[in-house]
């Protein structure tokens, strides 16, 4: 009868951290799913499972297998980690200025990513550069999107083909991502820029070059 009695317990005292564990993991599959703009009968076709069963995962009302796990993970395009991380389900995607994802700096600008999974339909930038810094020597195309750059600091000169345009602090302009462009600080300072780019023209193994950098030191 103890034996019994202090099974029946341990399970007890499993149940708690079990039911917890189904919450976070129904609060990020959720918040993945609307993010994706999904419906619980789209995401159940993708995964082979039914959109009851996604209904009672979302309310932490049950759990799945791995290989479920896998599936939604995959069709959400995160990994299967991603849909446990507690932080991540509780922060509605908070980035902070010094945890920036970012590439080195080359030719005076440093580019570094603000949207991130599950964010798909847009890509947000912000580039930083140096006095003369540039985001190249040459003009660059990548897809065929809309995009646009705002000024939030300095004065920036945009090469859209042949045309120049000069833009000073909360300026913008818009342009598709087939047309050739350039971007140039020609301020006598550090200007900052952010790009808005949709539907996204990168590759998700470019997304991942992306890493912690500190930001740029003000000047």
């Amino acid at each position: 009868m103890r034996k019994a009695s202090g099974a029946a317990s341990a399970k007890t005292g499993d149940a708690p951290a079990a039911t917890h564990a189904h919450e976070v993991l129904g609060m990020r599959l959720k918040s993945l799913r609307l993010a994706r703009r999904l419906s619980l009968r789209e995401l159940a076709e993708a995964t082979g499972t039914s959109a009851s069963f996604i209904s009672q995962l979302e309310r932490g009302l049950t759990g799945a297998s791995t290989a479920s796990l896998n599936q939604m993970a995959s069709a959400l395009g995160v990994s299967v980690a991603m849909l446990f991380e507690e932080s991540a389900a509780q922060n509605h995607g908070v980035l902070r200025r010094s945890e920036r994802p970012s590439l080195p700096p080359s030719d005076g600008c440093r580019k570094m990513l603000l949207s991130r999974p599950p964010l798909s339909d847009m890509e947000v930038y912000v580039g930083e550069f140096d006095i003369g810094g540039s985001t190249g020597p040459d003009r660059y195309t990548h897809g065929d999107a809309h995009e646009m750059l705002v000024v939030l600091r300095g004065i920036v000169e945009v090469s859209l083909g042949e045309a120049r345009h000069v833009l000073e602090e909360g300026d913008s302009i818009e342009y598709t991502t087939s047309t050739p462009h350039r971007s140039e600080n020609i301020g006598s300072g550090r200007a900052e820029v952010m790009w808005i780019i949709a539907p996204p023209t990168s590759a998700r193994a470019e997304l991942e070059q992306y890493t912690a950098w500190k930001p740029l030191a003000a000047r």
